[in-house]
């Protein structure tokens, strides 16, 4: 059979999706960038899988699809508005689709669009568009599409035309379109923020347009079940409210080889859970859940080794997790049940685009100790944490780094003198990710508030943030301190800057100097920085960025004290010393080594890890 145009693929895919997220009507206007879509949605109909009308004004098609989806909620037993008596479901109607082509056809797609969005009435509207190759060259029937429902869309995405030059492409865009498929569906439907409404989707098509021709013999529909993926559940469930156990089929049961993944704002709640159901707990600093009997140290060199890793079947995701490239791998695993728990009306995080459920919250009954908990999984899990505690305390001791301290045995430093009242304001970049391997290796020291700006992961404002905190925390009676790579602590100088009629301020400031930008090294421009002196040079000046910056005149400009400090425990007795007003405590680190000491000590937990797992 002669294979069909990525477009068509990529048509039929979304429409399937939207079909098992409840969209039973579509409104089709007809033209020739939206083929695709008319071809998989007549599809669809003639399988029986949804009812297609057919309008020849943009306009009428519009109003149609309103009309439908709000008699959807009359016949489903809720009010002309939607309501009805389950108050986590803002609609019990289901959303109606509408495609069109481009350019003026969408426009007239406005008017309904509006009367949608005033009267919360769930719409997905599906627009053809040129790819963007095409955008701004005065092709026909191309204006600038994305944005045009500005302000009345509850969701909007430009979707990028389809390549499918290859099988795993191909694989790869139907899962972004399943996931972003159920984005829309949730956001039509206020599954989030109880605010229905319209939601548009720009879809970017290159020719050819139109499914392979099919030898008479075999003149069928593309399929007799479903176009695209063939499944009879969503790739992701968006659930309103709490969720029991068991309460969907993306949840095992009874829960077994699960762990919790706890991102940024997590929360207290995470560990509580991790520990009620004797899970493991991989905790980034600024989640706001570390510590505790089920926190894994070092969990991303853990999860580096497929060994236990590899039988993780089910993660609990709370929180955004951005740090880490294992656990991105983690979540994206077509074996692992992925559960996300996040509140409010906020994107779900999902970069995986992996997630099987989507939860506004978890019922009590999660946070009551489980009887049956796999307590061997458990020990595991915290074997390997222990061996992981062990490899990081041999690289990080003062011995180890008596020739001078490592970006590591700073952050190890760091976390040994920090107490459960104070409050720690992390860098982005290194400093972070350094603290997420050794905060919770050490039995001394408490668990301070971490605070780290994740929200974009931007080293822009640092200092800044950290004195705000360092002000608002001062009135509770707390220290705050901050450990930042030098690159963030320049970027943001100026933050140091208070005029004389402001107020006082105590921060402690450690800066770790490795002149220049050593997280790229870690990554894959470092490994093709090693392919030739060439290649090298070129990185250093784009990548590297050394920047030669005196951090002590700089201070000195500013009136604030700075301190230089040559070795760990020099650093120790800085950071255990009274300190008043804004210190900057300067630690300067090898850069040229980063790469070649994140490979050994990751190399060297994943050992000790095979060895007790």
């Amino acid at each position: 059979m002669p294979e069909n145009p990525a477009s068509v693929g990529a048509a039929r895919g979304l429409i399937s999706e939207l079909v098992a997220h409840g969209v039973h009507d579509v409104v089709l206007a007809p033209g020739s960038r939206s083929a695709p879509l008319a071809y998989a949605t007549a599809e669809a109909a003639d399988a029986g899988l949804l009812t297609l009308h057919v309008r020849i004004d943009e306009r009428t098609a519009g109003f149609l699809a309103l009309g439908l989806s709000r008699g959807s909620a009359l016949t489903a037993g809720s009010g002309a508005d939607g309501a009805h008596d389950d108050p986590s479901v803002p609609f019990a109607g289901s959303p109606v689709a509408v495609v069109t082509t481009s350019g003026t056809a969408v426009a007239n797609l406005h008017p309904a669009v509006l009367e949608a969005h005033h009267t919360g009435v769930p719409l997905i509207l599906l627009t053809a568009d040129r790819p963007h190759e095409l955008r701004g060259t005065g092709a026909s029937q191309t204006t600038h599409q994305p944005g045009i429902f500005a302000g009345a869309v509850r969701y909007e995405a430009d979707v990028p035309a389809p390549s499918g030059t290859d099988l795993a492409t191909r694989a790869a865009e139907t899962r972004d379109l399943a996931a972003l498929a159920a984005r829309a569906a949730s956001a039509a439907l206020g599954l989030r923020d109880g605010t229905p409404g319209p939601v548009h989707l720009n879809l970017s098509y290159r020719d050819p347009l139109h499914p392979a021709p099919r030898p008479a013999e075999t003149d069928e529909p593309a399929s007799p079940h479903r176009p695209g993926s063939g499944r009879d559940t969503p790739l992701t469930t968006v659930v309103p409210g709490t969720v029991r156990h068991h309460a969907s089929p993306a949840l095992p049961g009874p829960p077994a080889r699960t762990v919790v993944v706890a991102g940024d704002c997590a929360g207290p709640g995470a560990r509580r859970l991790a520990e009620a159901q004797g899970w493991p707990l991989l905790a980034e600093p600024s989640s706001g859940a570390c510590g505790g009997p089920n926190a894994i140290p070092a969990y991303r060199l853990v999860i580096g080794d497929d060994g236990l890793a590899g039988e993780i079947r089910h993660a609990v995701v709370l929180g955004r997790p951005t740090l880490s490239r294992p656990v991105q791998r983690l979540l994206a695993r077509p074996d692992v049940v992925v559960t996300v728990v996040t509140p409010g009306g906020l994107p779900w995080p999902d970069a995986a685009r992996n997630a099987a459920l989507v939860v506004q919250g978890l019922a009590p009954e999660w946070y009551e100790p489980r009887e049956n908990a796999d307590r061997d999984w458990l020990d595991r899990w915290r074997a390997a944490g222990r061996a992981a505690t062990t490899v990081i305390d041999e690289a990080t001791r003062d011995d180890a780094v008596a020739g001078g301290p490592t970006a590591l045995s700073v952050a190890r430093a760091i976390a040994t003198v920090l107490g459960d009242e104070d409050v720690l304001v992390v860098g982005s970049s290194n400093p972070v990710r350094d603290l997420d391997l050794v905060l919770g290796t050490d039995d001394v020291g408490g668990l301070p508030a971490v605070v780290a700006n994740r929200g974009l992961a931007g080293i822009d404002g640092t200092v800044s943030t950290a004195t705000g905190l360092a002000l608002a925390a001062a009135r509770a009676g707390r220290r705050t301190r901050a450990l930042l790579g030098d690159l963030t602590f320049l970027h943001d100088v100026g933050g140091l800057l208070r005029g004389p009629g402001e107020a006082h301020v105590d921060l402690e400031i450690v800066v770790v100097n490795d002149d220049g930008g050593s997280i790229f090294a870690t990554l894959e421009h470092g490994d093709l920085a090693a392919t030739s002196e060439a290649a090298g040079a070129r990185f250093e000046r784009v990548f590297g960025t050394p920047h030669g910056a005196n951090l002590a005149q700089l201070c000195a400009g500013y009136g604030v004290d700075h301190q230089l400090v040559k070795d760990v425990p020099s650093l120790r007795h800085a950071l255990m010393a009274p300190s008043h007003g804004v210190q900057v405590i300067e630690v300067r680190v090898p850069r040229t080594d980063r790469r070649t000491e994140a490979r050994d000590l990751a190399r060297r937990v994943a050992d000790a890890v095979r060895g007790v797992s």
